[in-house]
């Protein structure tokens, strides 16, 4: 009868846990879903382990409820070796996990010979980030020319931001970030953006932005302290069709949007 209660509370946690960590909804760009896609796998795994060693843990203690006292543990080298062995598996499948997810074009650990291919291949929409203390500026390379949207202030999720950097959604975008003092990085959480800004140095990252929400900027932080007012370096990300991106561009003093536009 106790066996059949702890199998019951067994399964039902494993439900409970298995809602838990239910598929998320449809990520806003292929780098949030390469991120989502590393922890989807790691809590897989992490899963029946977790269960085993409770299951372990528990059996213990019941079993062991009415010792009167514990006894020295004897020498067993095939078990020594199973867990240590079970150890190195784990750690080596939530490496690979890790940088097949992270190294991914999109991912954030992607190599710069990825963005090369990127840049040589798909013909990607290139956007210049500048960061200074304590703001950002956007510069847009289209053919020859490069477009620079002067600072605007607006209001976002109470927060006030000087500055917004606009892209097209279904496309290649690849983000040359510059730093103009000392050390800054780009962090968008809602679209899995992350990358330092160092001077003196261009880093690269690339995405593409396949269902994100066009009605709602979102926000852009610094994530590295910088100074004084790094708190107030905030900027956001707008995100809107290919048309409205090549219209931005006009707006804003390009005369050939068709260097820019998706083939």
């Amino acid at each position: 009868m106790r066996g059949k209660r702890f199998a019951s509370l067994a399964v039902a946690g494993l439900g409970f846990l298995a809602l838990a960590v239910g598929p998320a909804a449809a990520a806003s760009s292929n780098s949030l879903d390469a991120i989502n896609g590393v922890s989807n796998v790691l809590m897989a795994a992490a899963l029946p382990i977790t269960i085993l060693v409770e299951a372990a843990l528990f059996y213990t203690v019941w079993k062991f409820r009415k010792s009167d006292e514990a006894k020295p543990t004897k020498e067993n080298r095939r078990l020594e070796i199973t867990w240590t062995a079970a150890t190195a598996v784990v750690l080596l499948f939530v490496g690979l996990a890790a940088y097949g997810g992270l190294a991914a074009p999109g991912g954030l650990a992607a190599t710069g010979d990825t963005v090369n291919d990127t840049m040589a291949q798909d013909d990607p929409v290139v956007v210049d980030v500048i960061a200074y203390q304590w703001g950002w500026r956007f510069e847009y390379p289209v053919g020859n020319e490069t477009v620079t949207v002067n600072s605007t202030e607006q209001t976002l999720e109470n927060f006030t931001v000087n500055s917004q950097m606009v892209l097209p959604d279904d496309r290649t975008v690849v983000l040359r970030l510059h730093s103009e003092d000392v050390l800054h990085a780009v962090h968008v959480p809602a679209l899995g953006l992350k990358q330092d800004v160092m001077p003196s140095r261009v880093n690269v990252m690339q995405t593409t932005l396949d269902d994100a929400e066009r009605e709602k900027p979102y926000v852009l932080y610094c994530a590295e302290f910088c100074g004084a007012a790094h708190s107030q370096m905030l900027g956001s990300v707008k995100v809107v069709s290919d048309s409205e991106y090549q219209q931005f561009l006009a707006e804003n003093g390009a005369t050939n949007t068709t260097a820019n536009a998706s083939a």
